[in-house]
């Protein structure tokens, strides 16, 4: 069954629809945070890979329903923003190798060369983004949280996950598939290398900066 219209008001209860957007959101933004910590480094990417494909689901949900109506013409005051800045400078840390990429912005606009980008920025926003609809929905205005999440998934979010989705996505079939390390020796085992998935990424993540003349 399609998911439909959602119209709510102040007063109403979080039916399972807004459960589980909130909940993927809550647990986009808690990873994220825990990642950027950077206790396990070494499982950084797949982890990052993981949370940004279960958040575009969640993503995909409310682009499929057709509108979310809160019940005030103007959004209530949410209070005053948390400071992304340290989030930010965490993962630039964190992901220095491989943290900028390359990514066309509208495939269906003008063509346009590719433009250079910061997973950790990126990330930083969205986070940023998210955190704003969950004060909203933690204070009980869940029509308000949803609209704010469909929107800023339709003019913002979205696009920019797609782009770190690639991004992560691309990193980890280059150093899965060997190809960012250069042909392998004759009879070489690139199953056992010798090298830590750290060093894999690492290498992987200079020789994609070197090739995009970064």
């Amino acid at each position: 069954m399609s998911e439909r219209s959602h119209t709510l008001t102040h007063n109403d209860e979080p039916d399972d629809f807004a459960v589980q957007i909130a909940d993927s959101v809550e647990s986009f933004v808690l990873a994220v945070t825990e990642v950027a910590k950077g206790d396990e480094p070494g499982s950084a990417i797949s982890l990052l890979l993981l949370e940004v494909s279960q958040l575009l689901l969640a993503g995909g949900r409310l682009g499929a329903i057709e509108d979310v109506l809160p019940e005030d013409r103007f959004e209530p005051d949410a209070g005053p923003e948390p400071d992304g800045v340290e989030l930010r400078d965490r993962l630039a840390e964190l992901l220095a190798p491989i943290d900028v990429y390359h990514e066309v912005f509208d495939p269906y606009g003008p063509s346009e060369m590719p433009n250079a980008f910061r997973i950790s920025d990126d990330l930083a926003g969205v986070v940023s983004e998210l955190r704003h609809g969950l004060t909203h929905y933690r204070e009980g205005r869940i029509s308000e949280a949803l609209w704010w999440w469909q929107f800023s998934y339709l003019s913002n979010w979205g696009t920019t996950c797609s782009a770190v989705l690639r991004a992560l996505q691309s990193l980890v079939a280059h150093v899965r598939l060997d190809s960012p390390l250069g042909a392998a020796p004759d009879g070489a085992d690139t199953d056992n290398d010798g090298l830590s998935d750290e060093e894999l990424e690492k290498q992987a993540g200079d020789l994609m900066a070197a090739e995009l003349g970064l």
